[in-house]
């Protein structure tokens, strides 16, 4: 989880600040850039949906998008529970009974519940770090079935889940753990009964993920160490190491058909070649305070939310994996996190006020 004031070191970790004020155009990115009104969108809009029962900051972070039911997963980290929107009419359907926890967070006592979601085989699996557990639900019903725990000081876990990233290809369920530097692999050949598997060590905590179930190749970010990782998903070993020129590394997107990677740093997006050594092709400014990026296959675009600018990137990515920026949508502060659903639309997470923002095209 990530930044702002003497709040700061705590945003770092939990990627949300109670900071509402909508900035005005023109928008500064840095000291020396000022992005041209001219390409700030006039033809997308954002509808907020309020979360239920949301009254306050609501701890957001890791969201899925289920696209065969287009239905939005939404962990509400600190409410313990989990929403899910369908996007035909918006409501919200609701899923609790999740245990919340007092977490440490680089010295700051956050209360934490379900953060992370993955969509498998007619289940979802939520990672709570409250408790460190691991639920699995039925997509269709809704319905609760199996939790796992995920004991810190047990032999077979490393940490409490932080990223859940279903792995199709090897019928595996990836959890990041945090602050553990470890991934736990299960078997979820069985999709409603998880089996752990294997632990692959890292150098240190990951931050941001992403999987290309064609080519067999998982990414991460080791987030403190500035490097971007690329794991063999049939072996479990990491079989390369990227530097892209910043120490803080955000998101992960992938355009699996091009073989382009995009990695969030503090205020701009890099784009990688990794079918060709993880060449370093094009970077975009976006403003500062990135967390999930996502890319629409359909769209051939990046979405990249920024909130400490309290805007949206939308660029379109060339077959050469160049940035041109096509529009930037006026956000709020602290709306950060987004994922891209069917057509034109994403949403993007806006904890400081308890709800999502849909992005349409009108």
């Amino acid at each position: 989880m990530k930044k702002l004031v003497s709040f700061h070191s705590s945003v770092r970790a939990l990627k949300f600040v109670k900071l509402c004020v909508i900035v005005s155009l023109p928008i500064c990115l840095n000291d020396s850039e000022i992005l041209d009104a001219r390409t700030i969108a006039s033809d997308y809009e954002l509808k907020p949906i309020s979360l239920p029962g949301a009254n306050g900051v609501i701890v957001l972070d890791h969201l899925a998008y289920d696209r065969l039911r287009r239905k939005l997963w939404v962990p509400a980290s600190n409410s313990g529970k989990v929403d899910v929107i369908d996007e035909s009419t918006d409501a919200a359907s609701q899923i609790s009974g999740f245990e919340t926890g007092e977490v440490d967070l680089e010295g700051h006592k956050v209360r934490l519940g379900p953060t992370a979601v993955s969509v498998g085989e007619d289940v979802v699996y939520i990672g709570n770090r409250g408790d460190s557990t691991l639920s699995i639900i039925d997509s269709r019903t809704l319905e609760r079935g199996e939790s796992l725990q995920m004991t810190p000081a047990s032999p077979e876990t490393g940490g409490a889940p932080h990223g859940v990233v279903y792995v199709a290809m090897m019928r595996e369920l990836w959890v990041t753990t945090g602050p553990g530097k470890s991934i736990e692999v299960f078997d979820a050949s069985e999709p409603r009964h998880l089996k752990w598997k294997l632990r692959i060590s890292l150098d240190g905590s990951t931050e941001g993920f992403a999987v290309d179930n064609e080519s067999g190749q998982f990414y991460t970010n080791i987030d403190d160490m500035g490097k971007t990782l690329a794991i063999d998903v049939r072996s479990h070993k990491v079989v390369s190491k990227w530097e892209v020129g910043s120490s803080d590394l955000q998101g992960l997107a992938l355009d699996t058909k091009r073989g382009f990677l995009f990695v969030a740093c503090e205020d701009h997006v890099v784009s990688l070649d990794v079918r060709h050594g993880g060449k370093v092709i094009d970077s975009v400014t976006t403003g500062a305070g990135l967390d999930d990026i996502d890319f629409s296959a359909e769209q051939k675009v990046l979405y990249a939310a920024a909130s400490v600018t309290a805007t949206l990137t939308i660029a379109e990515v060339s077959d050469d994996g160049k940035f041109q920026v096509k529009a930037l949508v006026p956000t709020a502060k602290e709306a950060r996190g987004v994922i891209a659903a069917k057509g034109k639309t994403a949403y993007l997470i806006d904890p400081a006020e308890g709800r999502i923002l849909k992005l349409t095209h009108k």
